[in-house]
């Protein structure tokens, strides 16, 4: 998915220094960009559009970015001065993501050729400052990242960021599927669906499980025989109970004939709608996720879109991110960590070693035992994230943690599991993530980095909060007290 979308490099500049000034400078522009393309630390192709000289130039090179749907966003850099002014139009009407490229051509200050030619050319120390003030005046949302655009984490740190431009386009033609209403009584799995396409761009909408189970009815033996070899080849069968695992093979078959069929790509279900289905998904769901597809429990379609976004943030990473859930504690003041699962569907993505496809009795759906992938996730740092609604405004939330190798064997756990140790510290990080509200589904990701995520929320326009190691639950306290202001002010 990422090879399908390209950013646009804008270069300012003006008439006012001569042609051969600008010719210069497109000529910079187009081997900057060609070189960045082969550096291999940027996941998208840069394409070098413009030299824009005028009001009128930048204002039709930003609509044709608006319009262009392999366009995620633009980049720009000042290597002249560039007026401001002419760029209220443009910016005032882009719809795409902006990152504010502060470099230079040169690295350093050439001693002996330093002249006032050299100083009408090479003007990007002030060029970009004139530049970032009108984006600072207009309160638009970006990304700045300065440093030579020859440094590997220069250019690194703009593939991060197109990461995150591609996350919101992702995000706004994301589609889910609810398979059946959120679990009763459950508060936090609720919110506006409108709202959500509104900032967000989704289109959450039910689909009745009862279609499903004609879907499913449907399946072939030979559609299912396919996928059992998939299931040999990627994963350890510990169980003789074939006709479960095939069992969850149909489901998974039908469940992904109907999410392509609509074009969505996250879905989410509850054991209190299972009308017609021998088991509640595992296996199935926990394969779907391995394939990129968003999943959320309890009918939660905020974490199931969360979990699609940051799979499509972090495409061709190996770190692994799934649909997270807190189960339980370890309060031993020598050892306190979070021990994270679900029922059945963690995303195998994030194993340490090859799951495991087992079948267990199900405490909970009043089917029969379904079958999962049972597995420990892998040791690193990494990060949790709850989008929650707030009533008027979504708030994201991020928590540093690190994950670690399970203390105990728990052998009698047939689950998927990760455990981790939370930052700051495992009760000053529950104290810091009840009171900022976040829900107890997450997703936790080893790729995707907090620094995405508060990039994420600022093109979405949402509030961001983030749970660090330097966090206590006062100042926690005082940026949600100046939050809550800031964005009754913007209403």
């Amino acid at each position: 998915m990422l090879k399908d979308y390209e950013f646009w490099f804008l270069v300012g500049s003006q008439t006012l220094y001569g042609d051969d000034v600008l010719t210069t400078v497109a000529k910079r522009a187009a081997e900057m960009t060609d070189k960045l393309n082969a550096s291999g630390n940027l996941p998208c192709r840069l394409v070098y559009k413009a030299t824009v000289k005028s009001n009128a130039e930048i204002t039709e090179a930003v609509r044709e970015a608006n319009y262009d749907p392999k366009c995620a966003g633009i980049i720009t850099w000042c290597h002249t001065f560039s007026p401001s002014k002419m760029w209220i139009n443009g910016f005032a009407d882009l719809q795409k993501p902006y990152c504010h490229f502060a470099t230079q051509y040169n690295r350093e200050i050439p001693n002996e050729e330093i002249d006032m030619d050299f100083m009408n050319l090479n003007q990007a120390a002030h060029g970009d400052r004139e530049h970032g003030f009108i984006a600072a005046r207009l309160r638009m949302p970006r990304k700045v990242i300065a440093g030579h655009w020859e440094d590997e984490d220069v250019q690194k740190r703009i593939g991060s960021w197109m990461r995150v431009a591609v996350g919101a386009a992702f995000s706004k033609g994301l589609k889910v599927m609810r398979f059946g209403d959120n679990m009763r009584e459950v508060a936090v799995t609720e919110g506006d669906k409108v709202e959500a396409q509104i900032k967000l761009g989704w289109q959450v909408n039910t689909f009745p499980v009862g279609k499903l189970v004609e879907t499913m009815n449907a399946v072939t033996d030979a559609e299912i025989d396919a996928l059992m070899d998939t299931y040999h080849a990627e994963y350890d069968f510990n169980t003789d109970d074939i006709e479960t695992v095939r069992y969850q093979a149909r489901e998974e078959i039908a469940m992904k004939k109907m999410l392509d069929a609509e074009g969505c790509k996250a879905f989410s279900n509850t054991f209190q709608d299972l009308y017609g289905m021998k088991q509640l998904p595992g296996l199935a769901s926990q394969h779907l996720m391995a394939q990129g597809y968003g999943y959320g429990g309890e009918g939660d379609w905020k974490v199931s879109a969360m979990t699609a976004i940051l799979k499509a943030m972090s495409e061709g990473q190996t770190g692994g991110t799934a649909f997270m859930e807190d189960y339980t504690y370890n309060l031993n003041p020598d050892a306190e960590y979070s021990l994270g699962a679900h029922m059945l569907e963690v995303c195998p993505s994030v194993a340490a070693a090859k799951p495991r496809i087992e079948v267990h009795h199900l405490g909970i759906g009043d089917r029969e035992p379904p079958a999962r992938l049972v597995f420990e996730g892998h040791a690193g740092a990494a990060i949790v994230v709850s989008l929650i609604d707030m009533g008027g405004r979504l708030r994201l939330i991020v928590q540093d943690i690190e994950a670690v190798k399970p203390i105990l064997p728990m052998p009698n756990l047939p689950v998927a599991r990760v455990m981790w140790k939370a930052f700051p510290d495992l009760t000053t990080g529950v104290e810091c993530w009840i009171t900022a509200g976040g829900a107890h589904h997450t997703v936790l990701s080893y790729d995707v980095t907090a620094e995405q995520m508060k990039d994420w929320a600022n093109i979405m326009g949402i509030e961001f909060v983030h749970i660090t190691k330097n966090t206590t639950v006062e100042s926690l306290e005082q940026q949600l007290f100046l939050n809550d202001l800031a964005w009754k002010l913007k209403q």
